[in-house]
């Protein structure tokens, strides 16, 4: 194998997201996004990745470039069967396949994706990084559900877990943070976007996290309502005479942040409190009760924390949520520097205090590097 970059592909449903890296240093070289796919003129998956050929031909960095070594494609399923970076054939893509009841509305645009990519490329190593991976490492313990063994096991019914590339990536780039080797460490991480989700890290590995069978177990999310009395969805039925669909999309689409006070952004949100909104406030509490909830359970299921690593959109940016989320939790050892917090930057940094014993870092996460790095190693040494 010659070349050395990596050519990641995001596939959704009606988008198309790339970015093009060297894997001899890590530079992203290019990146794009395109939208509205089955529309207009991008028709579908395959016109989408010509034009994102076209354009990465016209930066001198084409497919057919000898220095591109692989594409790599973020998959959101792999079930139980895929649990690492896998090397694409006709036989893994129709296992992807059968894996689309567990994600219907994300596996099928992947496959596109994969299916386009391979028709232009054929001679290329393409190879599947899957969402669900990092998880895999849960213990039987936390992955399974309390419900009957037989029919859990028929429909698939258990915790997998999400946002695992996030989630390898920044536990890792904490560990380095602390100049520590990840084995060394064990981390809470908090990816908190419009989707939200918690994992407990130890050593280097997952054992537990908040998001489970779906993306919508776990923390308050933008538009996601996260864990909630399964009884409820009977009750609305009944009651509510509201229909499976109707159910999914309420809880889906209309609840989190945006069922709480009609607003999903959390800048918005702290702009309404700042005018005294109760309605914003009351969704920022619950949101932050239910992500303090997690810390504690997380440390008791860790022993010992290290690290607690705040990271995605409002983990990133929100100095409110992250103060917020960890105060008072000085008994934990947990300690957050009011003035570190308060400092925005565009680089991994801890917000602790001096006298914390566990650090607390954001982590601006990066989850086509970590999708390209894995990658680029199977590849290699595959190719070895």
């Amino acid at each position: 194998m010659n070349g050395s970059r990596v050519l990641v592909l995001n596939s959704g449903s009606s988008s198309l997201k790339y970015q093009l890296l060297d894997m001899a240093d890590g530079s992203r070289l290019a990146s794009g996004l395109v939208e509205r796919i089955g529309e207009g003129p991008v028709a579908d998956h395959e016109a989408a990745l010509k034009q994102v050929a076209t354009e990465l031909a016209g930066q001198g960095l084409g497919l057919d470039s000898p220095a591109l070594a692989a594409v790599g494609h973020r998959v959101v399923h792999g079930g139980t069967r895929f649990t690492e970076p896998t090397l694409i054939t006709d036989e893994v893509v129709e296992e992807i396949e059968k894996l689309v009841p567990l994600a219907p509305l994300h596996n099928p645009a992947n496959i596109s994706g994969i299916t386009v990519a391979r028709g232009l490329r054929p001679d290329l190593p393409q190879v599947a990084v899957f969402d669900t991976a990092f998880h895999s490492t849960m213990p039987e313990s936390a992955a399974r559900y309390a419900i009957d063994t037989e029919t859990a096991d028929r429909y698939g019914v258990r915790r997998y877990g999400f946002h695992g590339t996030s989630h390898a990536y920044v536990s890792r780039a904490t560990a380095r943070l602390l100049d520590k080797d990840p084995s060394e460490v064990n981390t809470i991480v908090l990816h908190l976007g419009n989707g939200a989700s918690a994992s407990a890290v130890r050593g280097g590995e997952c054992v537990d996290t908040s998001m489970g069978l779906t993306p919508l177990e776990g923390l308050v999310m933008g538009t996601r309502s996260g864990d909630l009395d399964p009884a409820a969805i009977f009750h609305l039925a009944r009651v509510g005479g509201l229909s499976t669909d109707e159910i999914d999309a309420l809880l889906n689409k209309r609840s989190g942040l945006l069922g709480l006070c009609g607003d999903n952004d959390m800048r918005e949100i702290g702009r309404r409190i700042g005018e005294g909104d109760a309605a914003a406030q009351l969704a920022f509490d619950i949101y932050i009760h239910r992500l303090r909830k997690y810390v504690g359970a997380y440390a008791a299921v860790l022993g010992r924390v290290d690290a607690v690593a705040f990271t995605a959109g409002v983990g990133e940016n929100s100095a409110a949520v992250r103060e917020a989320a960890l105060r008072g939790l000085d008994a934990f050892g947990i300690e957050v520097d009011p003035v570190r917090n308060a400092i925005r930057g565009s680089s991994a940094r801890l917000i602790s205090a001096e006298e914390s014993r566990v650090a607390v870092a954001v982590v601006p996460t990066d989850e086509e590097l970590e999708i390209a790095t894995q990658t680029f190693q199977l590849v290699t040494e595959a190719s070895a």
